[in-house]
């Protein structure tokens, strides 16, 4: 039986925790500073462009961390003493 490593959402959250607060604050600083009559309108790409770069580090990390559960599954290979070296 072939086991996948996984990523643990435990694990995804706290790594991605301070880079979520921070992307709120940013959201509310946007929503914020938008001029009253135009909420929607003097936030709205701020918001989409601050939510891309949160969506795009998330799916980094959580990829990265399921990499790193790959590479956790297989102990490093043992070197040959009899391996030839120098390239000749």
């Amino acid at each position: 039986m072939d086991a996948k490593p996984v990523v643990s959402s435990e694990k995804l959250i706290e790594a991605v925790k301070e880079d979520v607060e921070h992307y709120l604050k940013e959201v509310a600083a946007a929503v914020n500073s938008a001029p009253n009559g135009a909420w929607i309108a003097g936030s709205e790409e701020k918001v989409r462009d601050l939510s891309a770069e949160m969506r795009r580090l998330v799916f980094e990390k959580a990829v990265q961390m399921r990499i790193n559960a790959a590479e956790a599954a297989f102990p490093p290979s043992e070197q040959r003493e009899d391996r030839e070296t120098g390239g000749q």
